[in-house]
């Protein structure tokens, strides 16, 4: 196969065995580990275990697709993509907001799939005053260069957590006396709700909107009117509204 002359690998990308076994060694953020389908001799085994361990999402891909990933370049069956930022946990969300002394407001993504959209939530977030991010380790972006490009700085002021079990999340933030608030087309106005107690504010996928489960664990549906032809918002647009207007009632801003 040609290679494609004066083609870049993107710098989140570390390709061939060695590398990607001593870039797990070395404690990197690798966000995942793509591993052509069937293969596992030599050291890929052992690289997979080692991912699996640390609760690396690893993925059988087609071996074209890897090379076209590297611009086939030699990468023995194995390609890491790394994280632009270190995750936060949980609770170091909780300790942002308890060190500000401010009610816990918190930002969870619900299978948000394009990263430009993961990383426009995370900067207004910042901007809007939320002590953190939460993402489902599956079916989601993760925190690709691409996602820390398009947060614009964002990333290094903003928590961000990565969970297995969003659900689960949810339960735990209920345990910790935050209510959580859905966005959807039919719920409460939004800005005839008070959030100006502990929140956690769900932005659902931009195709299907909120999963089952997730909606079933949010204490309160808020929706935008939308009174054009279109029905439906950009993800990160509808989280912005509904960010600032968490920001406005905590601010004490009174409309004119």
């Amino acid at each position: 196969m040609r290679e494609r002359t004066g083609y870049e690998p993107p710098s989140e990308l570390i390709i061939g065995r060695n590398p990607v076994l001593e870039a797990l060694k070395a404690g990197r953020e690798i966000d995942t580990l793509y591993v052509a389908k069937g293969e596992r001799t030599g050291s890929v085994g052992k690289i997979i275990s080692m991912c699996r361990d640390a609760g690396i999402i690893v993925k059988d891909t087609d071996p074209k697709k890897l090379d076209f990933m590297c611009g086939n370049q030699n990468h023995q069956g194995v390609i890491a993509r790394v994280a632009a930022h270190s995750y936060a946990s949980i609770d170091d969300i909780f300790a942002r907001a308890e060190e500000k002394g401010e009610k816990p407001f918190i930002i969870i993504c619900d299978e948000i799939e394009d990263p430009h959209n993961l990383g426009a939530i995370i900067r207004t977030a910042e901007c809007a005053g939320a002590h953190g991010v939460i993402i489902p380790k599956r079916r989601n972006a993760t925190l690709s260069l691409t996602v820390a490009k398009t947060a614009a700085g964002a990333l290094e002021y903003m928590p961000v957590a990565r969970v297995s079990n969003l659900a689960a999340a949810m339960d735990e933030l209920k345990d910790r006396g935050v209510w959580i608030y859905g966005t959807d087309m039919k719920g409460d106005v939004w800005c005839q709700t008070d959030l100006t107690g502990p929140v956690a504010l769900v932005v659902g996928s931009e195709g299907s909107g909120m999963g089952r489960l997730v909606r079933e664990k949010c204490d309160f549906i808020l929706s935008l009117p939308l009174c054009g032809e279109i029905n439906s918002l950009n993800a990160s647009v509808a989280a912005g509204i509904v960010m600032y207007e968490v920001s406005r009632q905590r601010l004490e801003i009174k409309p004119v």
